[in-house]
């Protein structure tokens, strides 16, 4: 019986038809992630660019070409660092020409971008995490790691300084190519990872601080993919500090492919 078993489902197997076409695969999503400096000051991070008024024509002008730029990859849908009910509402009154001027980036790239590439819409993307900057910082000053601290600092002061000569000189498109180029980036990720160095056996400032930033921009990812649907090309406005793990979860999530900014950005 097991002679004729086996035969039988050699039988099959031999029956079963070549080179058959497997289902077609749905087409990729594609994201374009825009880390971006903020546009009208709010000053909510440890190191702030000083950026002059983005109403102003010069700056205008130089806004416009970069979003007529990236307006050429043809997003079907943009996001942005804000509440998702607070864009729905403003992005209506950007249409109908009753939003008051706004120096937010989210009005200046992400609406103007979704009204010259006819998306579909503009969509907020963020979500709330806590940052315990204040608790990492007591600790390092009081338990030997101070000196790595200020280390870390100066880093992040050196790239604001540049940022800032690259506006006064070259504009807005020369600021968004340094904060996208993609070994930048790498090294702006390692001043975080610098954090997990301050620490002492179960006291951990430095995870805990790491790891409320990855929550938080796990959850902006997450909804990313949620909103997202097959043959969607997508472009995302986010303060630079999160370009590194938003193009991380895109590169690593099946179904989705990273597009670089700098291919589209103005020279």
């Amino acid at each position: 019986m097991g002679v004729k078993l086996l035969a039988a489902l050699a039988g099959l197997v031999i029956a079963s038809p070549v080179g058959a076409a497997e289902p077609p695969r749905p087409p990729p999503v594609e994201v374009m992630v825009v880390g971006v400096f903020h546009m009208s000051n709010p000053g909510r991070d440890i190191h702030n660019l000083k950026v002059d008024d983005v109403l102003e024509p010069k700056r205008q002008g130089e806004i416009a070409a970069v979003t007529d730029a990236l307006a050429r990859f043809k997003p079907t849908k943009v996001g942005v660092e804000s509440a998702i009910d607070v864009v729905a509402e403003r992005y209506k009154q950007y249409l109908a020409g009753t939003l008051a001027p706004s120096r937010s980036e989210v009005v200046q790239l992400g609406f103007r971008l979704a009204k010259t590439a006819n998306a579909e819409g503009v969509y907020g993307l963020d979500a709330d995490g806590d940052f315990p900057y204040e608790r990492l910082q007591n600790f390092a000053e009081t338990r030997g790691f101070k000196g790595l601290l200020d280390e870390q600092n100066a880093i992040a002061q050196r790239q604001v300084d540049e940022l800032a000569r690259l506006l006064a000189d070259k504009g807005v498109a020369a600021d968004l190519r340094f904060l996208n180029d993609p070994e930048r980036i790498k090294t702006d990720n390692g001043v975080y990872r610098a954090f997990l160095h301050i620490g002492l056996d179960s006291d951990q400032p430095g995870v805990d601080l790491l790891t409320a930033w990855y929550h938080r921009n796990l959850r902006i990812c997450a909804n990313l993919l949620q909103l997202a649907k097959p043959g969607d090309r997508v472009v995302i406005f986010f303060g630079s500090g999160h370009a590194f793990l938003l193009r991380q979860c895109v590169t690593e999530t099946p179904g989705y492919k990273l597009v670089e900014a700098n291919d589209y950005l103005p020279k």
